[in-house]
């Protein structure tokens, strides 16, 4: 396997959880897995490790994913914090997340990896950083390069949902509850299933209000807005249905009766992918022009340093990347 088809793997806050897990990836890695290009701070990972009580392999530096033709190196973004403490946010801390980041968009935009996998990063030491408009990963990528529209998948075994929106209170989700942006949402999700692999995705549409609105007694955006966008996704061809009362959606989901739920607003999906199956769930990122997967947990700040990570959520992202770059989102 070529240094090209490496992933490039983030390793997060320094002060939370991602070096650990990180470093609990490593020590169990087989020889024959894609190759990974770690980037981050090697002092972070020394200390994932010993909180882990894990041997690391051998990690050589590189500069370039060119240099590795099998196994894992990494590029070192050094800079060490004085005072540096687990659990403690830090602009320092901060900046080296986003810089990683950073550094790992380019390397997959300029074509020299498959794809990306990220630890989790802290949104209060990116903001004491500096990065006010950069709430999380998705909005990182999006300036990077360039996204008018992204979104979140959340994906674990047995049900996959889409977001209509993420980081937004819950006020202002619904006021993004709009038949402009669900249709949107629905061509963005079918076409990049179909890149991926899956084509004729069944496309479930969840309800904002309860019960589906109760034909416009409890809400009227299931009519105004949400059933118009399916509408029209429909007569372009993309196979949707909707809007479905988000009470029963995700069980339908589960069952096999769709591949991927839209939801309209982050803890609507959120809390069913945690429910099914919180340690196997991870994040792709759709809108933007590479293969970006994510744990689907924060920094964990009130573990971070005590040995007890779960490392399950980066190896199911590591997969997920893996699968995704070679167009077989259908195998996850």
């Amino acid at each position: 396997m070529t240094a090209a088809r490496a992933l490039a793997v983030t390793l997060g806050d320094p002060a939370g959880i991602g070096p650990e897990v990180a470093a609990r990836v490593l020590a169990d890695r087989l020889p024959d897995a894609r190759p990974l290009v770690l980037v981050g701070s090697r002092w972070a990972l020394e200390r994932g490790a010993a909180a882990a009580s894990v041997a690391l392999p051998d990690i050589p530096d590189v500069e370039s994913p060119a240099e590795l033709s099998s196994g894992v190196g990494l590029i070192d973004l050094a800079g060490e914090p004085s005072g540096f403490e687990f659990g403690v946010v830090s602009s320092e801390c901060g900046s080296l997340a986003v810089a990683a980041v950073e550094r790992a968009a380019r390397l997959c935009m300029g074509g020299e990896v498959a794809g990306m996998v990220t630890c989790p990063i802290n949104k209060a030491a990116i903001h004491a950083a500096g990065f006010v408009d950069d709430i999380g990963h998705q909005e990182i990528l999006a300036r990077l390069t360039g996204a008018g529209w992204t979104a979140t998948m959340l994906m674990t075994p047995g049900l996959r949902v889409v977001h209509l929106s993420t980081h937004k209170s819950l006020i202002e989700a619904a006021r993004f509850v709009t038949a402009e942006n669900v249709l949107s949402k629905l061509q963005l999700s079918n076409a990049t299933l179909t890149r991926w692999g899956l084509a004729d995705a069944r496309i479930a549409v969840a309800a904002l209000n309860p019960h589906g609105g109760e034909s416009g007694l409890l809400g009227r955006e299931e009519i105004d807005e949400i059933a118009p966008a399916v509408a029209a996704a429909r007569e372009a061809g993309i196979n949707a249905v909707g809007p479905l009362p988000a009470d029963s959606v995700f069980n339908r989901a589960i069952d096999g009766e769709f591949d991927v739920v839209l939801a309209m607003y982050h803890d609507q999906g959120h809390i069913a992918i945690k429910v099914h199956d919180f340690h196997a769930s991870t994040t792709a990122t759709l809108g933007i022009p590479f293969v970006r997967t994510s744990v689907d947990h924060g920094t964990a700040f009130d573990i971070a340093g005590e040995g007890v990570a779960d490392e399950r959520g980066l190896l199911a992202a590591i997969e997920a990347a893996d699968a995704l770059a070679a167009g077989q989102l259908a195998r996850l």
